[in-house]
């Protein structure tokens, strides 16, 4: 029987545009699309964005001919994928697949982007590449299993992440399925992501999706160019699947390659915040517009999640009702809850205002979590939530089994469109973002990917 790393370089190096299935290629127009727009508001707007640029410039990689989206300066190919995929997943607004409990866009994007600048591909290859590293990702991250994968530390974005960034370069760089395998066995070596940032709010885990972009390149770029890495990265001895988990199912790798496809299930965000966060969010909003609440009335508000969610956003409670930062806000489920209790949405604005206000954080003091059993059977299959308001005189309760954005509660185009907007026109005048968003939507028809994305060279 043909290993499992075999059969992956095998599936990428055969997969052809044409193989793509219609919605596939619409739907990752939009997730491309969706990922754009998060940059271009990053590079301006993260508070990590300028030493993230400065340490760049100090390593000499600011000169070159690669784009970061809604920049004017060209930089080296491995300083693009970086910034890129850095900044992709910077303001926590990116795609996730939820059984995989991961973030596909933001590694995988960035670093195709960079390698069909290098070449000069065709809209259609990029999407097929794009694809490919979807599905590469996806699949590892459903074999290890998320929550033992998180039990162990790591942040199977990243980790996951730099297979899905190195197929997505790999095939653009025009390597045969010797050379993918050859890449896969280097990136195994780069594998790495960890969430000790959620002990202090630190920047790393917006860093290490814009590593394994950076990785992900260079480790196809290496495979290119004949530099050998060891077979068997996933299945081996000492291989991914048995080093990053335990009790790894690597049947799932390759079950449903080419057949089922992975990318229709990532789901988009409608709140810059963790995903697991949103259907209570969704709850809330129900209710306050219901029932018309008051935030002043509001004596408590007990939120439920699946236990995996749960550990992320809703321990240590001290903690997460005392957020000090846009990271610690992004990952506290009492801070999210308080804001929409407040405002009836979540958007990336709003970390600067509430982040410092009073009424809001103690609104959010108020807010208590708990592992909810029905949403807990529900995962990793949905991330549900239940929201309880109680006020002085009454109860409310509701419960959201599929969060806005998943694949059968989707984002119409107006939707994405209207997100698009928000977060460039800060930054890109109206018809900088308009012709980036047709040129994004029309990817397939394009000769040279980077006819589309030079926007300051282009309008």
């Amino acid at each position: 029987m043909t290993g499992i790393t075999r059969q992956i370089a095998e599936f990428v190096d055969m997969l052809a545009y044409d193989d793509l299935p219609s919605e596939v290629i619409a739907r990752t127009k939009l997730l491309i699309l969706d990922i754009a727009g998060n940059v271009v508001r990053a590079r301006h707007d993260a508070e990590s964005t300028p030493s993230l640029l400065a340490a760049v410039e100090r390593l000499g990689l600011a000169d070159g001919d690669c784009t970061v989206i809604g920049d004017d300066r060209r930089y080296a190919p491995s300083a693009a994928a970086l910034l890129n995929g850095t900044l992709a997943h910077s303001l926590d607004f990116d795609d996730t697949h939820a059984t995989a409990s991961l973030h596909s866009s933001a590694p995988i994007v960035p670093a195709a982007l960079a390698a069909a600048e290098m070449v000069g591909a065709s809209g259609k290859d990029f999407i097929a590449a794009i694809v490919a590293g979807y599905e590469v990702q996806i699949r590892l991250g459903l074999a290890l299993d998320p929550s033992a994968h998180y039990d162990r530390g790591f942040h199977p974005t990243a980790t996951c992440g730099v297979f899905g960034a190195t197929v997505a370069a790999g095939k653009l760089l025009g390597l045969d399925a010797d050379s993918i395998e050859s890449a896969l066995g280097i990136a195994l070596s780069q594998a790495a992501g960890s969430m000790q940032f959620l002990a202090d709010g630190a920047w790393t885990k917006r860093s290490h999706v814009g590593q394994a972009a950076q990785n992900g390149l260079i480790c196809a770029t290496l495979a290119a160019e004949g530099f050998q890495g060891p077979r068997e990265a996933f299945e081996g001895k000492w291989g991914f699947l048995f080093a990053y988990a335990p009790d790894a199912d690597p049947a799932k790798v390759s079950d449903g390659l080419g057949a089922r496809w992975e990318t229709l299930n990532l789901a988009v965000k409608p709140y810059p915040s963790c995903r697991y966060t949103h259907a209570a969010m969704d709850a809330l909003a129900t209710l306050k517009r219901e029932h018309e609440i008051d935030p002043a009335d509001i004596v408590s508000v007990e939120i439920g999640l699946p236990e995996t969610g749960w550990k992320i956003v809703g321990i240590p409670e001290s903690d997460k009702q005392s957020p000090k930062s846009v990271v610690d806000g992004q990952f506290s489920m009492p801070f999210c809850a308080a804001v929409m209790l407040r405002e009836g949405t979540l958007s990336w604005d709003h970390y600067a205002t509430h982040l410092q206000d009073e009424t809001t954080l103690g609104l959010g003091r108020r807010v208590s979590t708990v592992i909810d059993a029905q949403a807990d059977a529900l995962f990793p299959a949905n991330m549900a939530g239940s929201a309880k308001v109680e006020t002085a005189n009454t109860s409310f309760e509701a419960f959201v089994e599929m969060p806005k954005g998943e694949p059968g509660n989707f984002l119409s185009e107006a939707e994405f469109l209207e997100k698009f907007n928000d977060l460039c026109q800060p930054y890109l005048s109206a018809r900088e973002t308009s012709w980036l968003a047709q040129g994004l939507l029309s990817l397939d028809q394009a000769n040279s990917v980077s006819s589309v994305i030079g926007i300051q060279q282009t309008v």
